[in-house]
């Protein structure tokens, strides 16, 4: 092992040592080959393995999972999707550019734009100008086939959820800097929330996201709003390598806890 490799590998590496699992790391630690007798395992970026296909696909798509947290009346934060026009007039169609510039001119307020799917707060815009609608818009779709538009909203606070089962196993804040974004990579703090009022709010959200798209293990990031609590969105892949630097023996029971519902085993 190498101090470089990822939390989420080293995770991995500590829990097979401990319960007999032979664990090999290939392409450069995004995918884990875990094998223990005759059941064999694999894990691939930050995705364990226990999610179905669907609920997985759901997750990484902002747009679906807005739509399908609608359709089960779970508070959520739109996401308006657009398809990159280089998929061509027959699946995009003729009029995105106008449907898109109507969305932007009814939050005067502003927009931000950023990829349909990714993560970690990368190539997302905020917009407050046609001239700026454009140059977001370019710089999406110069590396994604979609991206999707909400609302900007004056966000109080934001926290993250890790639920394996419907039971949150770390609930944290994210303490933002100076940046107004509250990702982890963009300088946001972790911070764990403490039983209350709160902790108990944003769980009870995340677990009816989570039913609404059948998830197992995912953290869902929620967002206050004008008092009120909506789901900005969920993530398949569970990452937590930011919060492992102040509490590393908590994340790695997270991990564990996961890891025995993939084997089967009682830690």
């Amino acid at each position: 092992m190498t101090t470089s490799e990822r939390i989420f590998v080293q995770a991995i590496r500590a829990y097979g040592a401990r319960h007999g699992i032979e664990v090999d790391v290939h392409s450069g630690g995004w995918l884990i080959a875990m094998r223990r007798g005759e059941t064999r395992r694999f894990a691939f970026g930050y995705d364990i393995g226990l999610n179905s296909a669907i609920a997985h696909r759901l997750a990484n798509d902002k747009s679906a999972t807005a739509e399908a947290l609608s359709l089960r009346g779970v508070a959520s934060i739109p996401h308006h999707l657009f398809l990159n026009p280089k998929l061509g007039r027959n699946v995009v169609g003729p009029n995105w550019r106008d449907a898109m510039l109507a969305l932007f001119h009814d939050h005067p307020q502003g927009v931000v734009v950023k990829p349909n799917e990714g993560t970690s707060g990368r190539s997302v815009f905020r917009v407050t100008t046609e001239a700026e609608l454009d140059h977001a818009v370019g710089e999406v779709f110069a590396m994604s086939t979609g991206l999707v538009i909400s609302p900007y909203v004056a966000i109080g606070d934001e926290v993250r959820v890790v639920l394996l089962d419907d039971a949150p196993l770390v609930v944290y804040s994210k303490q933002r800097g100076t940046d107004w974004r509250h990702n982890l990579d963009a300088g946001a703090k972790p911070v764990l929330l403490e039983d209350g009022e709160i902790r108990t709010a944003c769980a009870k959200l995340a677990i009816a996201a989570a039913n609404a798209i059948g998830i197992r293990f995912a953290s869902i990031d929620v967002v206050r709003v004008d008092g009120d609590w909506r789901v900005l969105e969920i993530n398949s892949g569970v990452m937590m390598e930011a919060l492992a630097k102040l509490h590393p023996e908590l994340v790695q029971a997270t991990y564990d806890a996961a890891l025995d519902r993939v084997f089967g085993t009682n830690s």
